[in-house]
């Protein structure tokens, strides 16, 4: 272990010689990957902070079936049998039934306009059952059991209450397929951007590694150094592009703490955890090693 530690030890060194000799160069393409890195990175940061909310709303269907406003009770009663059998035909199935006297104190405790609703005189509200159907079985009968839920005498409306969450996980879906489709285009670019830096390092050194290989270097020992040159370029740039999407949570959550407050929320953007945010720098770094092994790969086997 002592000589491969001495070995990549020597070419640390050497990368970080690099470096202190063209300070200005170096951190003018940090810059550059960093501005590559800031876009996925503050999209990699908001689906993180979305996931737990997604997580907790219920996806399985469900569906409030209101009766017509001069629908007795014992008509209500009538139809309860038939309104479980069709929803058991979907699978497990829960049935609630509503009373408009409930519904109407529910609407006065949530919207604060009891006094308003008040002056209404009679209930404006019917009896309604809610119905929760089992995801895994009844999410693709749900527009044919609204149909057969609508046809049944009595019944005014069918809403489908939880519509609104699937457009939500299908939207998140396609705001993750978005993002790593920018994600791969964006690394595209880092590897380009490394690959000719390491291209103009390997330039100005060749006569130092053509003399280094007549000395009897190996390949190896000549590759390492730009390999980490490569690594730190794109470890430098993560960690400013992450400082950069921290610094803009900030002005960012003054924004939305407004904006939650009005629906009685304390929501805010958190920045990325310690292994997220190990990952996505060993993702960075990763992406400056590939595009330093492509460059001196190419390039190093015109030296001779």
């Amino acid at each position: 272990m002592s000589p491969w530690i001495r070995q990549h030890s020597f070419a640390l060194g050497s990368a970080l010689s690099t470096v202190r000799k063209a300070p200005g160069s170096f951190l003018f393409n940090v810059l550059v990957v960093a501005f590559a890195l800031m876009l996925p990175f503050a999209g990699i940061t908001l689906l993180d902070n979305v996931r737990p909310l997604s997580e907790q709303l219920s996806v399985d269907p469900e569906l409030s079936v209101f009766l017509e406003l001069d629908a007795t009770r014992e008509q209500a009663a009538a139809l309860q049998p038939r309104i479980r059998a069709i929803a058991a035909a979907g699978g497990k199935a829960e049935l609630e039934f509503v009373p408009r006297e409930r519904a109407l104190a529910a609407m006065k405790d949530r919207s604060g306009l009891g006094d308003v609703l008040d002056t209404l005189g009679d209930n404006p509200l019917p009896d309604s059952f809610r119905m929760r159907l089992d995801g895994s079985s009844a999410a693709s009968q749900v527009d044919a059991i609204s149909a057969q839920l609508r046809a049944l005498p009595g019944v005014d409306v069918v809403q489908v209450d939880s519509a609104w969450v699937k457009r939500l996980a299908a939207m998140l879906a396609i705001l993750r397929l978005a993002l790593l489709l920018l994600a791969l285009t964006l690394g595209v670019v880092v590897i380009a951007v490394v690959f000719n830096t390491i291209r103009l390092q390997v330039l100005t050194q060749k006569e130092e590694i053509a003399v280094s290989k007549l000395l009897g270097a190996t390949d190896n020992f000549i590759h390492r150094p730009f390999y980490y040159t490569g690594a730190l370029l794109g470890l430098c740039a993560g960690a400013v592009a992450l400082g950069a999407v921290l610094l803009a949570l900030a002005p960012l959550n003054a924004a939305i703490a407004d904006f939650a407050r009005l629906y009685a929320s304390e929501f805010q953007l958190a920045p990325l955890g310690a292994l997220e945010t190990a990952g996505v720098l060993a993702i960075s770094a990763g992406l400056g090693l590939i595009g330093a092994m492509l460059s001196v790969q190419r390039h190093l086997a015109r030296v001779r």
